[in-house]
């Protein structure tokens, strides 16, 4: 089946992993188009805005797509670039697999994590109020009058939203996502000890939606003890599903368990629209240095085909580069004992690598 997908190259070192990774991609035998359009600092610098138009209308026709890493420039009045685009497509599902891969550098062994973040509401929700503004004080009056809980004035406030809709949205597609994958139990985390009305509701519509689920494990733990688990005894755990900002945070030390943001994949997936990006940044100093780890990008392809249900070639090209890790002959410096190792290859050589392995898996 032929797919046409949109290609957001990115920038720093974005267009060079995109590029390894498209040479990868296209390598297992896909049948994909590439819409090519582009968003972040260097289109700001040339057309004054981050998002062109025509990177929302690539992905509302082609529903698929996916990115290297984008900077959002200071001062265009965006957060970030990549916030943006989840919130103006309701992705509400940020989706990362935390996995060992044998090659790669790392304190634990067979750690195989999916951290499911829920990516729109709660402090990222972006509703905030600066300090000494004439709203911030009227809102610190109200909240004097009606709870009798004085905030400081030289205060700065964010909001924490969190709805049933929001939360059922994100924990039924944790559910799903496990039973899909044959992945054995699911866990809600949460603050609901303190947070009782935001974190509390999470809670309990976890284990509403949970309770239709009798064929998948289930259970609950609050955040910071969760942290301390997964340090402990990573191997007990499975599918995370998480409001925003504990997801956030507990999917980057989930990556450190497995050895790093440089193996990190992601996906955002809402109702009709997927969009697939290595959970790194863009890493401007490297830049046309051909030097940085195209796994994180690769990886994501790896969702992505599975994803448009190219489940076949998504197999292929996970293997393909487990297989160029687990051997350490061309793989960049990250990836090496040392990271001054003189044998470590560029991007493009890692890529070329990966190429080899599925052109022989494939004959």
């Amino acid at each position: 089946m032929k797919h046409t997908i949109t290609l957001i190259p990115g920038d720093g070192t974005g267009p060079e992993i995109s590029e390894a990774t498209v040479k990868a991609i296209e390598a297992t035998g896909t049948d994909i188009k590439w819409d090519i359009v582009n968003a972040g600092a260097e289109v700001y610098e040339k057309e004054g805005t981050v998002l062109p138009d025509r990177v929302i209308e690539s992905l509302k026709k082609n529903k698929i797509g996916i990115k290297g890493p984008i900077t959002t420039p200071v001062g265009t009045g965006f957060r970030s670039v990549n916030v943006a685009i989840r919130k103006l497509f309701d992705l509400y599902a940020c989706v990362r697999p935390c996995k060992s891969y044998e090659g790669v550098k790392s304190r634990y062994s067979n750690i195989d994590l999916v951290i499911i973040r829920e990516n729109t509401e709660d402090l990222y929700a972006g509703i905030e109020f600066e300090k000494g503004g004439r709203d911030t004080g009227e809102l610190i009056d109200f909240i004097k009058r009606k709870k009798d809980v004085l905030i400081r004035s030289d205060s700065g406030i964010s909001i924490k939203p969190i709805s049933i809709t929001g939360s059922e949205n994100i924990i039924r597609f944790a559910f799903e996502y496990a039973r899909k994958n044959n992945r054995k139990k699911v866990t809600g985390v949460h603050k609901a000890n303190i947070m009782k009305y935001s974190d509390g509701l999470f809670l309990e519509v976890f284990r509403k939606v949970a309770s239709e689920y009798g064929d998948i494990e289930s259970e609950d733990r609050i955040v910071d003890n969760m942290c301390m688990q997964l340090v402990q005894k990573p191997e007990l755990y499975d599918v995370l599903v998480l409001p925003n900002l504990y997801g956030d945070i507990i999917s980057d030390l989930a990556a450190g368990l497995a050895g790093g943001l440089g193996v990190a994949p992601g996906g955002n997936i809402g109702k009709d629209i997927a969009l697939f990006e290595p959970t790194h940044g863009s890493a401007p100093k490297y830049k046309g240095l051909n030097k940085v780890n195209p796994t994180a990008m690769m990886l994501s392809a790896v969702m992505m085909l599975r994803h448009i249900g190219e489940e076949k070639y998504g197999n292929l090209l996970e293997s393909a580069v487990a297989e160029v890790i687990r051997e350490g002959k061309f793989v960049t410096y990250d990836l090496k004992s040392r990271r001054d190792d003189p044998t470590a290859v560029g991007t493009s050589e890692f890529a070329d690598a990966v190429v080899e392995k599925i052109k022989k898996r494939s004959a």
